[in-house]
């Protein structure tokens, strides 16, 4: 199963993520590739720390036991690292040092209490894990129900936690464990596993091949113009000739668009930047990192997070004119947010990211000083609408509304879960799509309007509400600080909309008020039958709704 039509074209050759960590590595191997406060690490060193990693995992009979041309889409023949971690240079090394030993490496959300944690290890079959030591507690609690989790790897902190029984030291590993990766030969086949967040159901394990997501996600396409990679050499003429820019990252390393940031920034010759507080967003600590490491990026999530950045911007006389972008991806940026960001950094530019666990990058939208706006995009190659059927690819300009699509390098299936895996990456006139359940139209110049995910719609009175948009309606009013819309059961409509709302510190704002000011950019029968204020919306660390507590609080709050 590792090669299939994809109506993509072929590519020259396929790549491993260790192959093209060791050409960018012999090209600007002095050039910093981790930077986070005091601690600096060279591309040379990242390469040399995460081969002796691998030579570890692999001395402990860590690898592949099964080929990929001998399993089904849904099926893993490698054993699988969990990365259960704060941002910083251990977390890039460890998927490295995974992908370089043969094993695959996956993302654990280190916000999950112990039932979900026990699952998601149970769930993946892991066998070996990196964590940091302030985790220790709560992994101890589940690590009686996971006897098949057999490597653990603690990462020192200043939690002061020991090392749990049968655990090594991180630094130690490193220390101790040869510099020369492992004698085994990765495979473009060896898989990368991202966890979907788990926000509307279980977390699912997405299996992506190397070279796949490499192309996707890790920069061996240009999203803009579809030129592929053609040879490690071309990677190693493009780091050289790229200047090194600096990209701060907020979100936690645990979000696959954080990662592939990262992978991306090794694979084009870029520098990470990690803030030195990964435990909590810190505005001040996040403008100072800025403004020391001259950095030209910010990367963010949405308004959750724009809105306290936007705080400390509007209000420092620090010295950010290096940074001329910022780069939003995985929640809405608003139209409003935008602008203020735009005025924040006047030298600065909007870009928006759409993409998700199933497709890798697919769509990206520029907003300017001339120019602010929210919810359409230009597609990437290989993004297409298919109709609501399945039976076809929408046409520019198409009346309906459809399924945003992707094709050619796409993931091989859901872990574990066969019917899944058939329903989302489903064959539709020879050619295997990938399908998110992401709704869009096909405008007539060709842009895509993304409406909104398929299983967060509201159905009342027989019309489809994307709550994305009415979220986008009320949080553009100055008072609102977050929003989060849900459909609760109406006897009258069968669902009806229900929007909660955080207000700024000071603002005032009644249900009524708000609702006036949505019917000014929605039509009225989007509008929410009732506003429920919180003190505080509840998001995922990277800043998505949580629309399973946002529908408890819809159906259960007053």
């Amino acid at each position: 199963m590792s090669k299939t039509d994809t109506g993509a074209g072929p590519t020259t050759i396929e790549f491993t993520v260790g192959g093209v960590a060791d050409v960018v590595a012999a090209a600007i191997g002095d050039r910093v590739f981790i930077s986070q406060g005091d601690n600096h690490y060279t591309h040379a060193q990242v390469a040399d720390r995460s081969k002796r990693l691998a030579s570890y995992l692999h001395s402990r009979g860590l690898g592949v036991h099964t080929e990929r041309d001998a399993l089904s889409g849904h099926e893993t023949g490698q054993d699988l690292l969990g990365i259960y971690a704060y941002n910083g240079n251990e977390y890039v090394e460890a998927l490295l040092g995974a992908f370089r030993s043969r094993v695959a490496p996956f993302n654990v959300n280190y916000r999950y209490v112990s039932d979900e944690l026990r699952y998601l290890l149970t769930d993946s079959g892991a066998s070996a894990l990196i964590y940091h030591a302030v985790f220790a507690p709560q992994l101890a609690e589940v690590l009686p129900d996971l006897p098949h989790l057999k490597v653990l790897i603690q990462i020192a902190d200043n939690s002061g936690n020991a090392l749990l029984p049968g655990a090594v030291d991180y630094e130690t590993v490193i220390a101790e464990s040869s510099p020369e990766s492992p004698p085994v030969e990765p495979s473009p086949d060896d898989l990368y596993v991202l966890y979907t967040g788990g926000t509307t159901g279980m977390p699912k394990g997405v299996l992506w091949r190397q070279h796949d997501i490499f192309v996707a996600a890790f920069g061996g396409r240009n999203l803009s113009t579809g030129e592929l990679a053609q040879s490690y050499d071309d990677i190693a003429t493009r780091v050289v000739d790229n200047p090194g820019i600096k990209i701060v990252v907020l979100p936690p390393l645990m979000h696959g668009a954080a990662q592939w940031a990262a992978m991306q920034a090794l694979s084009t010759g870029q520098s990470l930047v990690f803030p030195t507080v990964v435990d909590h967003l810190d505005p001040r600590d996040i403008v100072a990192t800025i403004e020391r490491e001259k950095a030209g990026v910010v990367m963010l999530v949405g308004d959750a997070v724009a809105r306290p950045l936007l705080t400390a911007l509007e209000d420092t006389s620090a010295d950010l004119t290096s940074l001329f972008a910022v780069a939003n991806g995985g929640a809405i940026l608003t139209p409003t947010i935008k602008q203020r960001l735009i005025d924040a950094l006047p030298n600065a530019i909007v870009i928006d990211g759409v993409g998700s666990s199933e497709t890798g990058a697919q769509m990206t939208h520029l907003s300017t000083a001339e120019a602010v706006s929210t919810g359409t995009f230009s597609p990437g190659p290989d993004t297409f609408v298919l109709s609501e059927d399945l039976e076809k690819i929408l046409e520019a300009g198409h009346d309906g509304i459809g399924w945003l699509a992707q094709r050619g390098h796409v993931p091989l299936g859901y872990k574990g879960d066969e019917a899944k895996t058939a329903k989302s990456f489903p064959t539709v006139a020879g050619v295997r799509y990938s399908l998110p359940g992401d709704r869009a139209r096909l405008l007539s110049g060709g842009n895509v309007e993304l409406l909104g995910r398929d299983s967060v719609t509201i159905n009342s009175g027989g019309e489809k509400i994307f709550v994305e948009e009415v979220e986008m309606a009320i949080a553009s009013h100055p008072a609102v600080s977050d929003v989060v819309v849900a459909g609760r059961p109406s006897d009258r409509w069968g669902e009806e909309v229900v929007a909660l709302v955080s207000l700024i510190d000071g603002a005032t704002a009644d249900s009524d008020t708000l609702i006036d000011h949505a019917g000014q950019s929605i039509a009225r029968y989007k509008l929410p039958k009732a506003v429920l204020f919180r003190s505080e919306i509840q998001r995922s660390p990277v800043g998505k709704a949580d629309y399973r507590w946002a529908r408890q609080q819809a159906a259960t709050g007053e």
